[in-house]
């Protein structure tokens, strides 16, 4: 498949030069399914693209709203800081946060629907406590999700501030422990730094960030996200990759969590789809050049815009095909079986629920 115009603009934003308005209306609309449109705002202004005025006035809002939501993570990043306090750990964020607060280059119009947290799990009992007498309460979920959960995921149900609406979620590790690569959750902690400028503000370890970013995507990604998550691995590795030695700790640190496979194809559909500069020799020695035809067809139709313009036939089918995947990378075979049987027995009323699980 051509890569899509999105995908192309991404890649050089100097492609936007020259589109017709009904070229400016399908990469709106590709952008915006793909929770990218604030960061093409930024990419394009940056560039000094020239944006006719209608196709403008959608980007220049997505990215007052992005930064909005930027202003709303700091407020509650502090908020989080007093309620935690007596837990006397670092609160250490993850993901959309983390690049916000460290200002990192993929914070740049960086929509999300949450606040993720890293806690040890010995203190995740006190922290459920602490958190719900300030008003984060969690859904209503019934006995065999709370188990689901508890027992096999790598963070609590999901929680949400009464008054706020602010979604929380507080992980232990950044994988579900039945997951067949084993994190070493402690080093995560142990090797978090803190953000300058935002004392008691900690995020993972550059090598570590890009990792989770791979372990997210490859092993539990959201089909509307996937080309949002790729281009913040991009954007996370064009960062840190000049300096030295970044890509021999990165290879060692995979190795170090059992994360080998998400980050080879990390390594290879960043450099295939968004031509990220990943060196020759960390291309080979980690396996990322080699193709794999089976999944080399699927992600060539997720990791693009879920749009009617980017997509084919077979996309419907690569993307249930990949979120299938997902569950069977993080459940062995009999846990999997019984977890979808069960979603696929309970109520109507439920099923809403199980898009996050």
């Amino acid at each position: 498949m051509s890569p899509a115009l999105l995908t192309r603009v991404l890649r050089d934003a100097g492609a936007a030069r020259g589109l017709d308005l009904l070229q400016w209306d399908v990469l709106v609309r590709q952008a915006r399914h793909a929770n990218l449109l604030g960061r093409l705002h930024l990419q394009l202004d940056a560039t000094g693209v020239e944006v006719p005025e209608r196709p403008a006035r959608h980007l220049q809002s997505a990215a007052m709203m992005a930064a909005r939501q930027h202003l709303s993570v700091h407020y509650e990043v502090r908020a989080l800081q007093q309620v935690l306090a007596p837990l006397g750990v670092p609160l250490v964020l993850l993901k959309g946060a983390a690049y916000v607060m460290a200002g990192l280059p993929a914070a740049r119009g960086r929509v999300f629907s949450d606040v993720d947290i890293l806690l040890p799990r010995a203190v995740l009992d006190e922290a459920e406590s602490l958190l719900a007498v300030q008003g984060w309460s969690g859904d209503k979920l019934d006995a065999y999700d709370q188990r689901y959960y508890r027992r096999w995921m790598h963070e609590l149900p999901p929680l949400m501030h009464l008054f706020r609406g602010t979604a929380l979620d507080v992980h232990h590790t950044i994988l579900p422990p039945t997951s067949r690569s084993h994190v070493d959750a402690a080093a995560l902690l142990r090797d978090a730094v803190e953000v300058p400028g935002h004392r008691g503000v900690w995020v993972l370890a550059p090598v570590d960030m890009v990792l989770h970013s791979a372990a997210h995507l490859f092993h539990e990604g959201e089909p509307d996200n996937l080309l949002r998550d790729l281009s913040d691995l991009d954007l996370l590795m064009r960062h840190w990759g000049a300096e030295a030695d970044f890509w021999r700790r990165l290879l060692a640190r995979a190795e170090q969590h059992g994360l080998q496979r998400p980050l080879r194809l990390a390594l290879r559909y960043c450099h295939q789809e968004l031509q990220t500069p990943v060196p020759t020799d960390v291309l080979a020695g980690s396996g990322a050049g080699r193709p794999e035809p089976v999944l080399d067809f699927m992600y060539a139709r997720a990791l693009r815009p879920m749009h009617a313009s980017a997509s084919d036939a077979w996309t419907a089918w690569c993307c249930r095909t990949l979120y299938i995947r997902s569950h069977w990378l993080r459940m062995p075979l009999p846990l999997l079986v019984y977890h979808l049987l069960h979603k696929a027995l309970r109520p109507p009323q439920s099923q809403a629920l199980d898009d996050n699980r």
